[in-house]
């Protein structure tokens, strides 16, 4: 976390002061990099966890059906947003469309503007810390799977350890399954949402 941070601070001073014409002239090209980057990584961890798709079998159909029930209820808490923010109804859903993927979204809605790229990447970090802070709460008092939900997309991975200490054991497979599943329809719904709402 402490290096997304800096990474973020560094690129906005170098942004500020350092407004290099060849630099600019590429940017587009360099996220558009990046990001391609960071999917094939993702695709890597993805294919090496190999059990995982065993274990996925034994799992109840209706469990099959949290990562869209957990999508379907950030997308409504970004229509809410936008009623009590100055985010539009498609900025609202556009930046809850990144599920706590805060890389991607904030490169993808960065491509609109600054501004929305920035919301989007502090929304979903907030989303990542609010969800670490409050799982053991939420295992506690009101559900395994509510406190599955509330980590989005990170389930699968940096929110994973916490889910699996405050959770039955076999909660764990079910985080990594929902993270997985969100994981692979984020990159399909943010551009898709932007693409619906004409924000582009």
């Amino acid at each position: 976390m402490l290096g997304i941070a800096l990474s973020v601070i560094i690129g906005a001073l170098l942004g500020f002061f350092c407004k290099s014409p060849l630099v600019l002239a590429h940017a587009d090209n360099l996220i558009k990099f990046g990001l391609c980057l960071l999917l094939f990584f993702v695709g890597i961890d993805i294919g090496k966890n190999q059990s995982v798709f065993e274990q996925l079998k034994t799992l109840n159909k209706k469990v099959l059906l949290l990562p869209f029930v957990t999508i379907i209820g950030s997308l409504l808490g970004g229509v809410l947003a936008s009623f009590i923010t100055t985010l539009s109804l498609g900025e609202g859903v556009a930046v809850s469309s990144g599920m706590g993927w805060y890389s991607f979204s904030a490169i993808e809605l960065s491509k609109i503007n600054a501004q929305l790229g920035g919301t989007a990447f502090l929304s979903n970090v907030f989303r990542e810390l609010l969800a670490i802070f409050t799982i053991p709460f939420i295992a506690a008092r009101i559900g395994s799977f509510q406190s599955v939900s509330s980590a989005g997309a990170t389930a699968m991975d940096s929110v994973l350890p916490v889910i699996n200490r405050s959770n039955p054991p076999d909660i764990s497979i079910i985080a990594f399954y929902s993270g997985l599943v969100i994981t692979i329809v984020v990159p399909i719904l943010v551009p898709a949402v932007v693409a619906i709402f004409n924000l582009g």
